[in-house]
């Protein structure tokens, strides 16, 4: 369940059917929480959980070792209360980047934190069995480099289009090859641990979505210009991924009906017209259709942020950002895009841009939370 209106997390449910859900709820809580921690009392007024339901699920936490009892708060008249916290070494999740020349993979601790990176080169185009045995030997050799911590599954993302229910992939921009093959299946057996596969894109947004003071917003766009350009779309403070996990295609909108042609079968895609742009050096007009590209993502989504990423992006990060920040800003001056609270009435602010945070990493960051999001949920 999501945040209620005043903050608060959304109401528990005290049915033994629903242990698992409270007890996501409850971690979710503590993850939130941080070094700060919170009481049992805090737990169930924040959940509407009664303080004995509380009890029994953290009992059952601690037994994990998920958890533990992390001092007590000075007394403010009554019993004094002891504070729970998360254990973040407790468990860890793998994030996996397949990139159509690189692997990237992560070990995250419960936090979402780092504590383990590979990286590799990898042949996306050389298909199935060449690419699932580098993300094995990868995988393996990340887990055994951390010490064998007890890991939860392994989130993967990569190129799509592909189905995130079925972890099967579609028709994959450039790589024919890969159309109707299970990835998620094939992975899960070659890794022994869960695994859930979502678009690059996709799993870079949720990693970013939980940063919510660099977010500034409940709605906004991760912009990815790499080997390809997609989007992410945390729409209402949740992803979006759409029924069909098609969302997000943004490189393939039409820009320029006899432009170049893309590797999708068409001509003028964004995708065709940034990449001929950087092929040629010509890195401001790059920037400059990716902006005018943002700019129409903001007229019909009306988002709150643009975030950048991408070895492109990260190659030349003030060339981007300020490409695409001048784009919004001409935008929102022909828009009028209304004023910020406390702003100048008569000034229409621009939707900020910035470069995400992460990094080379933010993609497999993502892939970890894609684990994650199972736990704390």
């Amino acid at each position: 369940m999501g945040a209620r209106p005043d903050g608060a997390a959304a109401p528990g449910a005290n049915l033994l059917a629903l242990r698992g859900h409270n007890a996501a709820l409850l971690l979710g809580l503590l993850r939130a929480a941080g070094e700060e921690g919170a009481s049992r009392l805090e737990l169930a007024e924040r959940t509407g959980l009664t303080p004995q339901a509380v009890s029994k699920i953290t009992a059952r936490l601690r037994a994990d070792g998920l958890v533990v009892e992390a001092g007590r708060r000075a007394s403010t008249g009554g019993k004094p209360r002891t504070v729970l916290r998360l254990v973040p070494g407790a468990r860890h999740a793998v994030g996996v980047h397949l990139d159509r020349d690189e692997i990237v993979c992560v070990l995250a601790d419960l936090t979402g934190r780092p504590t383990a990176v590979r990286r590799a080169p990898l042949d996306f185009g050389a298909g199935a069995e060449a690419v699932l045995a580098t993300a094995a030997g990868e995988v393996a050799a990340l887990r055994e480099a951390a010490g064998g911590p007890p890991v939860l599954g392994a989130g993967v993302a990569c190129p799509g289009p592909l189905d995130h229910a079925t972890g099967v992939l579609r028709q994959v921009t450039g790589a024919p090859q890969w159309d109707g093959f299970p990835l998620r299946e094939a992975l899960a057996a070659r890794l022994g641990l869960p695994v859930v596969v979502d678009k690059d894109t996709n799993a870079a947004a949720l990693g970013l979505s939980r940063a919510s003071e660099e977010v500034g917003g409940a709605s906004f766009a991760y912009l990815h210009l790499g080997t390809g350009l997609g989007a992410g779309l945390v729409l209402g403070g949740s992803l979006y991924r759409g029924p069909h996990t098609g969302a997000g295609e943004f490189g393939h909108q039409v820009l320029q009906l006899d432009g170049p042609r893309c590797d999708c079968g068409r001509r003028g895609c964004v995708e065709a017209l940034c990449l001929a742009a950087v092929a040629r050096g010509d890195l401001p007009a790059a920037a400059r259709v990716l902006g005018v590209a943002a700019a129409n993502l903001v007229e019909l989504l009306d988002i709150d942020r643009v975030l950048l990423g991408g070895r492109t992006v990260l190659a030349h990060p003030e060339v981007f950002r300020d490409g695409v920040a001048r784009e919004l800003a001409d935008h929102a001056a022909l828009r009028g895009r209304p004023p910020a609270a406390g702003s100048d009435p008569g000034v229409a602010p621009a939707v900020p841009v910035a470069r995400a945070r992460g990094g080379a990493r933010t993609v497999a960051d993502g892939a970890a939370e894609l684990v994650l999001t199972g736990l704390f949920r």
